[in-house]
C-alpha cells in the first residue's frame, strides 16, 4: 500500500475562551491507502499544523510535511517509522511538523491495524492490554467550593483517582491554594489517588513552587506536574530534591523522544506525560515508555481532548503492566465529546483497550460536519489548500 491522501477536518467550539481547556477544538486526519483509512488526532493549533503540510519549501530542510508522506509505502510499523525519519529530514526547520506529523502518525497506526485486521497494541508486540486506573482530570474551580462539588461528582462517578490543574491554582497566595487543596482532598476522601498540575505557573518563580510543598505533602498529592517550563530541568531538579512524598511529573511539552529522554535524565522527573498527538506520534511514545520503564520513571499519557487521542495515548504502554496511570477527561467540551462514535469506558474506575482493529474508535461524519471550519489556503491567489467535505469524509 501507499499513501494516497491525508485529509484534515478542523472542527471547533462555536466560542473559543482563554481558560486552560485543550478539548475546545480538534484537528482530525484521515489517512487512506490500498482501499483503507485510518484516523488520528494532532494535539495543536489546527491552522498551523494544516499550513505546515502545505506550506511552499524554504529549502531543502524546510519542506511541507505532505512531501515526505503522500505516496510512501505503508505495509508495516517499519514503514511508519521510515516516514517519521523522512519528515525529520526534510522539515527539519519547519517547527510544527512534529505536531502535524503527530496526528498523521498516529493514524497510519490506526490504518494498518485495520488492514491487519489487528489492534494498533498488538502491532507494538502486547501479548494483551493491561487495565489502567484512569484519573479524572479536570481545571480547577474558581474557588474551594466549586473545587470541592467537582471533586465530589467524580468520585460519584466511580473515579479513585482525580487530577486537578490550572484554573487559579499557583497565581494567588500560598494560603489560597492550601484551601483548594485542601478541598479537592476532602471532596474525593483519603483513599482515592490525588494528582496536582499547576500548568508551568511559576516558570518565573521557583521559590513560589517550594512554598507550597509543605501543603502538597500534608493533602498526600501523588505528584506536581509541570511547575515550571519544559527546559527548566535544573529548577525541577531542585524541586524534586526538596520533596519527600511527592513526585515532579512532566512531559507533555515534549515534541520530541529527545526531549523526554532529557527530562528523565536531567529534571529528576518521577512521572513523565507523554502526548502522543504532540511527541511525533504512537511509535515514539512507544519508545519513551521503554526508556521510561528501564530508567524506573513511571509512564503516564497526557490526553485531554476526544478518545480518539485516549485510544492513541494509551496504546504506546497498554500491554506495560506497570505502568498503571492512564489520564482520562472528565469534562471535555461537546466537540471533544462528539466527534468519535466510540468511548472507552470506565469500570470499577479503570479503563482499558479493546481488541478491534486499529485504535478500535470511529469518527462521528455527522458530527464533524456540525462543528467542521471551513479552510483555505491561498498563495498569489491560488488556492493550495481547501477542506475536506464530510461528504469527502463518507
Amino acid at each position: 500500500m501507499r499513501v494516497e491522501s491525508v485529509d484534515f477536518f478542523y472542527v471547533s467550539m462555536p466560542v473559543i475562551t482563554l481558560e486552560g481547556d485543550g478539548s475546545q477544538d480538534a484537528l482530525l486526519v484521515r489517512v487512506r491507502a490500498g482501499g483503507y483509512e485510518g484516523w488520528g488526532e494532532c494535539e495543536a493549533s489546527p491552522l498551523t499544523s494544516i499550513a505546515a503540510f502545505v506550506t511552499p519549501p524554504s529549502h531543502g530542510a524546510c519542506q511541507p510535511v505532505s512531501a515526505a508522506v503522500l505516496g510512501e509505502r505503508i505495509d508495516s510499523p517499519e514503514d511508519i517509522s521510515a516516514i517519521s525519519t523522512r519528515v525529520k529530514r526534510m522539515s527539519m526547520d519547519l517547527l510544527q511538523a512534529p505536531h502535524t506529523f503527530s496526528g498523521i502518525e498516529i493514524a497510519l497506526w490506526d490504518l494498518l491495524g485495520i488492514a491487519r485486521g489487528e489492534p494498533v497494541w498488538r502491532l507494538l508486540g502486547f501479548d494483551r492490554p493491561h487495565a489502567k486506573t484512569a484519573y479524572a482530570s479536570a481545571l480547577f474551580g474558581a474557588d474551594p467550593q466549586e473545587t470541592f462539588r467537582k471533586g465530589r461528582a467524580f468520585a460519584e462517578r466511580g473515579f479513585r483517582a482525580v487530577k486537578f490543574g490550572w484554573g487559579p491554582f499557583g497565581a494567588g497566595t500560598t494560603a489560597d491554594d492550601v484551601e483548594q487543596l485542601a478541598a479537592a482532598r476532602e471532596a474525593i476522601g483519603w483513599g482515592s489517588r490525588l494528582f496536582v498540575d499547576a500548568g508551568q505557573i511559576w516558570a518565573d518563580d521557583p521559590a513560589a513552587a517550594l512554598s507550597r510543598v509543605a501543603a502538597l505533602e500534608k493533602m498526600n498529592a501523588e505528584w506536581i506536574e509541570e511547575p515550571f517550563g519544559p527546559l527548566q530541568f535544573a529548577e525541577s531538579a531542585r524541586l524534586a530534591g526538596a520533596l519527600s512524598t511527592v513526585g515532579v511529573a512532566a512531559g507533555e511539552a515534549s515534541h520530541s523522544e529527545e526531549m523526554a529522554y532529557l527530562l528523565m535524565e536531567h529534571a529528576a522527573v518521577s512521572f513523565v506525560q507523554i502526548d502522543a498527538g504532540r511527541i511525533g506520534g504512537i511509535g515514539p511514545s512507544a519508545r519513551v515508555a521503554q526508556r521510561a520503564l528501564s530508567r524506573g520513571v513511571t509512564y503516564v499519557n497526557h490526553t485531554f481532548t476526544s478518545h480518539l487521542a485516549l485510544a492513541a495515548s494509551l496504546a504506546p504502554y497498554a500491554g506495560i503492566a506497570q505502568f498503571d496511570l492512564s489520564e482520562f477527561p472528565a469534562e471535555p467540551k461537546s466537540v471533544a465529546h462528539d466527534i468519535t462514535a466510540d468511548h472507552l469506558p470506565l469500570v470499577d474506575g479503570r479503563v482499558t483497550l479493546g481488541d478491534a482493529p486499529g485504535l478500535g474508535i470511529r469518527v462521528d461524519l455527522d458530527a464533524i460536519g456540525r462543528y467542521e471550519r471551513v479552510v483555505e489556503i491561498v498563495i498569489d491567489g491560488q488556492p493550495v489548500y481547501t477542506s475536506a467535505s464530510v461528504e469527502v469524509a463518507a
